[in-house]
């Protein structure tokens, strides 16, 4: 960073050289994220100069908010510009919620970064310089982050869509500097002065009574935020250490789970949430949970939802499922000859496959009509030809089954015969013979 603190707008392009060397993509198909603002057209021009010396397929993808009245002209500014240079370009309209709880800066950001993700690239390129990682990590800190989002935006990221911000050490004043002697042309988006958000008021009204005392703030707040990024690192594999003793399966075991430290165990419960795809949680919510999975009683049912997931606890077990309604009780439906049913309304899907001596026995399931229902109550099994006769919910405790699993499980009837439950076993009577034609069932959850 302090290369780049004294760096000059004539030496910005083998400055960029040697940071898009360093990179080390697989692929050479890079995609600039062009908003037509100053930072994005100074790399675009830098770029182009660099064709020559990288071996590099460049495109760009601006997109279009639909939130300023002047959105359609600087998709149009962004079109002319590309085609100057004879840079293809994907001009993308996304719809940003208004109304979105976490406001519109960060409704509008999260509805650009969907659109990045749909692209088909082996690099995306973002203009993002020295200033705004500054602005985002005082942003954080203001809203009382934790350690992952005092982190500041990494200059390179390599999950989903590949990204890098190759300007990210570069102050703002540099880059404006460059535009003017290149004498560019670039958008100015108005809502970049209105200090109503957040955002705009730290970079015009706070930002400028710290500069005075502390003049190197920017290099400052990005050093602390690499510090905050190496920390973030170390929770991480400090989690998979954990993890390799606590999760199993997918599964996280409770025991395990209270026999470490408060802050290590909610940091496993962060990292096993984050891996099963629940959305980061706040740290009120992820307290509470790690409480519910801990404190409460051992009969009770801890289920916490949040994004259509949610998080079950049962026999010292917790794990994440999709979140699906109860089923009405007397649901049920025909069977017939599908290899494979996929039944959302249940949480699964049910497949079948061709066996023989081991399985239903297709002879007999072919006396009469073949249904899929419910649990009732009352009904009885016998799996083992041995063995007498018992009830399905004693079957269902002795396999440890989870009772709101129990609720959606499809029982296969023959007429009005139960002959097989899934995870369970087949009834006796229906148990093909040695070479006799068979069929296989099993029950998935997704």
């Amino acid at each position: 960073m302090a290369n780049s603190k004294k760096l000059a707008p004539s030496n910005l392009a083998a400055y960029l050289l040697q940071r898009l060397l360093a990179l080390n993509t697989p692929g050479r198909r890079w995609t600039l994220a062009l908003s037509g603002g100053v930072d994005s057209v100074v790399l675009l021009d830098l770029l182009l100069q660099l064709r020559g010396s990288l071996d590099f397929s460049l495109s760009a993808i601006h997109v279009n908010h639909q939130i300023s009245p002047h959105a359609t002209a600087w998709a149009d500014f962004c079109t002319a510009l590309c085609a100057k240079h004879a840079v293809p370009i994907q001009v993308k309209k996304v719809h940003v919620a208004r109304r979105s709880k976490r406001g519109l800066e960060a409704a509008a950001r999260a509805a650009r970064y969907q659109a990045f993700a749909e692209l088909d690239a082996d690099l995306l390129l973002l203009a993002h310089h020295l200033d705004d990682q500054a602005e985002t990590l005082l942003l954080n800190l203001l809203r009382g982050t934790g350690v992952r989002g005092a982190a500041g935006m990494p200059a390179v990221r390599g999950e989903g869509c590949p990204l890098a911000r190759p300007l990210i050490d570069v102050p703002r004043a540099t880059l404006t500097a460059y535009a003017k002697q290149h004498r560019l042309v670039w958008i100015e988006d108005e809502s970049n002065d209105d200090t109503a958000f957040t955002r705009n008021y730290l970079r015009h009204d706070v930002l400028p009574l710290i500069e005075p005392r502390f003049p190197a703030y920017r290099q400052t707040l990005a050093r602390a935020a690499q510090h905050f990024s190496e920390a973030d690192t170390l929770l991480d594999d400090l989690a998979a250490l954990d993890a390799a003793h606590a999760v199993h399966a997918d599964k996280l075991n409770l025991t395990a789970l209270a026999q470490l430290t408060p802050a290590r165990a909610k940091n496993l419960l962060r990292a096993y949430l984050e891996i099963q795809g629940v959305p980061s949680l706040d740290t009120e919510r992820l307290q509470e949970w790690l409480r519910q999975l801990l404190t409460a009683r051992a009969d009770s049912r801890v289920a916490l939802g949040v994004a259509g997931l949610m998080l079950r606890r049962y026999r010292g077990q917790a794990w994440v499922e999709l979140d699906t309604p109860a089923p009405e009780q007397h649901w049920q439906m025909a069977w017939r000859g599908e290899r494979e049913l996929k039944l959302p309304l249940l949480g699964g899907k049910l497949s079948f496959s061709a066996a023989s001596g081991a399985g239903i026995s297709l002879a007999k399931l072919n006396l009469a009509d073949v249904t899929l229902r419910l649990r009732q109550g009352g009904e009885k099994l016998k799996p083992d030809c041995r063995r007498p006769r018992k009830t399905l919910k004693h079957l269902l405790q002795d396999a440890a089954m989870p009772p709101w699993q129990r609720e959606r499980l499809p029982l296969i009837y023959c007429g009005a015969h139960l002959v097989a439950v899934p995870g369970i076993g087949i009834d006796c009577a229906f148990h093909a013979s040695p070479g006799e034609p068979a069929l296989k069932i099993s029950w998935a959850r997704v």
